[in-house]
C-alpha cells in the first residue's frame, strides 16, 4: 500500500542578515536532507529540540512553505504540484491560542471553518455534533470560546482539524501548555483517531506522550534525522547503560567535568529545574558509580540520588546531544 507520507531529501534554506553596522548575509538550512515515510493508519512522532526543523518540515508537508530541494508527497500527491488536492486531504492542529475566534461560540467557530473546508452543508450539523462528541465538547458548543479553558481550546482545535474527515492529521505540539487532565484527554482523542484509521504525524516535547502514543518515531536535530524506529528500538540504543540521577543545587562546570572523568561514565547531562538541577549520568550497566558521583560533587549541595533504567527521554537526549556536539 502506498505510504500516507513520503519525504525524500527535503531541504529548506533561507537567507539571514547579521550585524548592526556592517550588514552581512548568510544562508541558514532549517531542514537538511530529511527523508522518512509514514504508513497509512500509523501514528508517527517527529521529535526534536526547538529550532531542529520539526515545524518547518510540517509546514512543507501542509503546503504552507515551499521546499528548497527534495520532494514530499501526502496521500500520493506532491505538496508543490498538487497543493490544492493535498489541502483537501489533510488537517493541521497546532498548540497555543491562535486560530480561534474568542467572541464566537465553539459551534460558530466550527461552522465558519467548515465553510472554509467546503464541508457539505447538508450534513454539516451532524458532522459538527460528531466531532464535538469525539473531543468531549458536546454540550459546551454554545459557549463563547473566550470562556474555554486551555484544554477545551485545544480540543476545539482538534475538532476544527477533523471537520472535513482528513486522511492525514498533523498535530504540532497539541498538548503544550495544557494541564495534566486535559493532556490525558487529548491523548485519548488522538489514540481513538488512529484506531479509526486516521494517519497522524505528531510533534511533542513530552517524551512519555510519544512513548505512549507513537508507533514509530524519528528524532531530528540540526535539521537532519539522527534516528528512527519504534520507541522500544530507540530505547534499545541506551539499553546497555545504567542511569544515575542526582538532584543538585548550583553545580558548576568543574564538578561536571569531574563526573565526566569517572571511569565507566558515558555521558553527563545537566537539566535546569525550578529550584534545583538534575544531573543525569549514563554509565556502563555493569557499574554503579553512585558513590564516585557523590564524591565528585564535593562542595555542591546534593538532594536525592537514584539509579534507574533508561527511558525514551534518556535515548532522545543522548541522540540529540551527540548530534549537537558533532
Amino acid at each position: 500500500m502506498e505510504p500516507a507520507i513520503e519525504v525524500d531529501g527535503l531541504v529548506r534554506s533561507y537567507s539571514a542578515t547579521h550585524g548592526m553596522v556592517r550588514r552581512r548575509r548568510s544562508t541558514v538550512e532549517a531542514v537538511r536532507g530529511v527523508s522518512f515515510q509514514v504508513a497509512r493508519g500509523e501514528l508517527f512522532g517527529l521529535l526534536g529540540p526547538n529550532g531542529a526543523g520539526k515545524t518547518t518540515t510540517i509546514k512543507i508537508l501542509t503546503t504552507l512553505l515551499l521546499p528548497t530541494a527534495g520532494t514530499a508527497r501526502v496521500c500520493g500527491l506532491d505538496v508543490v504540484a498538487d497543493t490544492r488536492a493535498v489541502r483537501t486531504r489533510i488537517g493541521y492542529v497546532f498548540g497555543g491560542d491562535r486560530g480561534l475566534y474568542d467572541r464566537l461560540s465553539g459551534l460558530d467557530n466550527l461552522r465558519y471553518f467548515a465553510e472554509l473546508y467546503a464541508v457539505d452543508p447538508r450534513g454539516l450539523r451532524a458532522r459538527i455534533d460528531e466531532v464535538l462528541d469525539l473531543v468531549g465538547l458536546g454540550g459546551r458548543e454554545g459557549d463563547r470560546v473566550e470562556g474555554y479553558s486551555r484544554g477545551m481550546r485545544q480540543r476545539l482545535h482538534v475538532a476544527r482539524g477533523l471537520l472535513h474527515r482528513p486522511e492525514v492529521l498533523f498535530l504540532d505540539e497539541p498538548s503544550i501548555g495544557v494541564d495534566a487532565v486535559a493532556a490525558r484527554e487529548l491523548r485519548a482523542v488522538v489514540a481513538h483517531l488512529v484506531e479509526d484509521g486516521t494517519t497522524v504525524l505528531l510533534t511533542t516535547h513530552y517524551m512519555f506522550e510519544a512513548d505512549q502514543l507513537c508507533d514509530r518515531i524519528a528524532v531530528i536535530a540540526r535539521g537532519s534525522i539522527v534516528a528512527e524506529g519504534t520507541p522500544a528500538q530507540l530505547k534499545d540504543q541506551v539499553a546497555d547503560d545504567r542511569v544515575v540521577e542526582v538532584q543538585v543545587f548550583g553545580i558548576g562546570e568543574a564538578e561536571v567535568a569531574r563526573v565526566r572523568a569517572i571511569t565507566g561514565v558515558t555521558s553527563v547531562i545537566v537539566e535546569d529545574h525550578e529550584q534545583a538541577q538534575a544531573l543525569i549520568v549514563h554509565c556502563e550497566r555493569s557499574l554503579d558509580v553512585s558513590a564516585e558521583v557523590v564524591a565528585a560533587l564535593d562542595g555542591v549541595r546534593v538532594g536525592s540520588i537514584a539509579t534507574r533504567e533508561p527511558t525514551l527521554e534518556d535515548a532522545y537526549i543522548s541522540l540529540v546531544t551527540a548530534a549537537e556536539d558533532g
